[in-house]
């Protein structure tokens, strides 16, 4: 007993040796500021990190952090508490912790040097980051919350693997960021990560989704404006490195409290009209097929053109026409050049989405859909 009293005596001496050495090593690179940042960073630090990493890590991405801010004309304007908590930080979720931020300096620093706004510095990004590291979207990734290093090593991730990335891509530059999610949407199709960077404001984007239209723009805005606050499952979240008591609901390891959150709804719920969509993905074996596609009347007219996704879309990102609950339809599509339908259905009254393979198809009538 005596000697493990010893052991556990010396394990919170290397501790606070190494903690110490950090906030001492940020005080003298960078005066005051550079104290205040390592005392935020080390308050805040999840128990795993506090026991595990070193100073040289923490020095390495301090040091880093600070030549960003100084180095990008967009990062200059930060306000000190936001560059504390989002540029700062090593870490988005509880993924592996990375030495990421040397490296993603170097890949990132030549995409934006046309920039002049955080703007214009991320849709940069969105554009060039994730083909300059070759990942993107794939349900064949190992696990959720990748690191940077295990994701570009496998090249695929899904959401919430992209939104570490770019999150970080951003971080490197100077660019606050912090990723959101919902753990469900409140249409029951499942769970979504995404970004948000700071630029005067909160912005949004998708990871690996680049839009030539700008931020604020994303095939999940609808199911976003749905959600509701008041109902944990069904609200949508940001990480936070400052704890203030509330949690990021991680779907990977549910009930832990290691990443801290920020309720963030009401910038995405809207008031909206009862809207009832149908959305379409289309199969061929486990991978997903892009099809030209038709929504149909009952009398075979075109309500609506629209064309399936494949490939590196995330798997939610999918087609969505607005049906009336209890009017029949059906879906036409061209397979091999020639124009194959399913058979007719029913409208529910709730958002559905219909996963369709080429055996759910069959001959169309003589100029049906056309």
């Amino acid at each position: 007993m005596h000697l493990f009293g010893i052991w556990l005596a010396s394990a919170a001496l290397v501790f606070a040796s190494a903690t110490d050495e950090f906030v001492a090593a940020a005080k003298v690179r960078h005066g005051a500021v550079g104290e205040k940042a390592a005392r935020f960073l080390v308050e805040h630090m999840s128990a795993a990190d506090k026991e595990s990493l070193s100073a040289e890590f923490l020095t390495n991405n301090l040091d880093l952090a600070f030549e960003a801010r100084e180095r990008f004309p967009w990062a200059k304007a930060v306000p000190e508490a936001i560059f504390l908590n989002d540029v700062l930080p090593y870490a988005v979720f509880d993924e592996p912790r990375d030495a990421w931020r040397a490296d993603f300096l170097e890949k990132a620093t030549p995409l934006v040097k046309d920039a002049t706004t955080a703007t214009e510095a991320v849709q940069a990004l969105n554009q060039g980051f994730f083909k300059r590291i070759n990942t993107h979207y794939h349900t064949g990734r190992k696990r959720t919350n990748q690191s940077p290093k295990e994701s570009m090593a496998q090249g695929k991730a899904t959401c919430t693997g992209l939104s570490i990335l770019l999150v970080d891509a951003c971080r490197a530059v100077g660019i606050p960021a912090r990723a959101v999610g919902t753990p469900m949407w409140s249409n029951g199709r499942g769970n979504h990560t995404w970004v948000e960077i700071w630029d005067g404001d909160w912005h949004f984007t998708g990871a690996d989704e680049y839009d030539a239209a700008g931020l604020d723009r994303g095939w999940f805005t609808g199911d976003a404006a749905k959600a509701d606050a008041n109902r944990a499952e069904h609200a949508i979240y940001a990480t936070s490195w400052k704890r203030d008591g509330l949690a990021f609901p991680m779907v990977w390891a549910p009930g832990s409290t290691a990443v801290a959150g920020v309720n963030v709804t009401g910038r995405y719920a809207a008031a909206t009209l009862a809207k009832h969509e149908l959305g379409i993905r289309f199969f061929e074996g486990e991978e997903r097929r892009a099809l030209k596609g038709r929504l149909l009347s009952k009398d075979g007219a075109v309500v609506a053109e629209f064309e399936t996704k494949a490939g590196t879309a995330d798997l939610n990102d999918m087609p969505q026409m607005s049906v009336k609950p209890g009017e029949r339809y059906r879906l036409s599509f061209e397979v091999e050049g020639k124009w194959r339908q399913t058979a007719e259905f029913t409208a529910t009254a709730e958002t559905e989405t219909r996963d369709l393979r080429a055996a759910n198809l069959e001959p169309m009538g003589i100029g049906a859909g056309l």
